[in-house]
């Protein structure tokens, strides 16, 4: 049995082009941006047409996303593929680090906690399956913004206005928080100290899919003086292995665990 399809590839990557622009494209562009000829172009969205998964616009000469498409976001989110693969993974990382663990997907400024995994006589949270918080205080929030496009970041903080707060502390406007996110990536891993909810602190790494964007952040939660600097980095190392491993099954092709830093002052 073959293992490459071209004919399917390429229609993934029709599909996949289209899902990423803000409208429909014409024929001409989808050629352009993949890089492949016209004919093999029409071919391919002729198929998906008849197939429902791109439909045509005759008058505008341009084409988009089908009801088909729509039918395979819904199943998604219906079969919560996210959950069970990630929830297993979370479950080894509280039993090997002792401290509660959850994953969290962006959803506009709010993450939405999708696993929630509490350790024996850990402290209690407010944390839990369903739950949405400020993106921009948690650490699970941090390690997904901290790798989207400055762009999108700028979109979702448009104003002060945009910058819920908890516990009077935490970036409350688009500098402070780029501030943030840039020590995120500098360090290798996100934190939270006291921003959610006084006397817990959190560190994060984020899972991301076959693009390499990220789609969730997975963290863990405990007492702050009870995890000095070195203990942190520990914990954020053991966060990053379960991240990769998401990733992993996501479906990423490469997704190392960025270099430990030498642990410095809580941020």
């Amino acid at each position: 049995m073959p293992s490459d399809v071209p004919a399917a590839r390429q229609a993934v990557r029709v599909l996949t082009y289209l899902a990423a622009q803000a409208g429909p494209s014409p024929a001409a562009a989808v050629a352009q941006g993949l890089g492949l000829p016209r004919s093999t172009v029409y071919h391919l969205l002729s198929v998906l047409v008849d197939e429902g998964f791109v439909t045509h616009l005759p008058e505008e000469h341009r084409y988009g996303l089908g009801t088909a498409s729509l039918a395979l976001g819904s199943a998604y989110a219906r079969q919560a593929p996210l959950a069970r693969l990630a929830r297993p993974v979370v479950a080894r990382l509280v039993e090997s680090t002792g401290e509660s663990a959850h994953l969290a997907v962006l959803n506009g400024r709010e993450v939405l906690y999708l696993v929630e995994q509490r350790a024996p006589r850990r402290p209690t949270l407010v944390t839990d399956v369903d739950v949405r918080l400020p993106a921009h205080l948690t650490a699970s929030g941090r390690a997904v913004l901290a790798g989207l496009p400055a762009a999108q970041v700028r979109a979702l903080f448009p104003s002060a206005a945009a910058f819920a707060d908890r516990t009077g502390v935490g970036p409350q406007s688009l500098g402070a928080l780029r501030e943030v996110l840039r020590g995120v990536r500098q360090r290798g891993w996100a934190e939270e100290d006291g921003e959610v909810t006084p006397g817990l602190a959190s560190v994060a790494h984020a899972a991301v899919d076959h693009t390499g964007l990220p789609v969730a952040g997975i963290a863990l939660t405990f007492w702050a003086d009870d995890a000095p600097p070195a203990r942190r980095a520990e914990l954020a190392a053991a966060v990053g292995r379960a991240a990769t491993e998401v990733s992993r099954r996501l479906g990423a092709r490469e997704h190392p665990v960025p270099p430990k830093q030498p642990p410095g002052p809580p941020r």
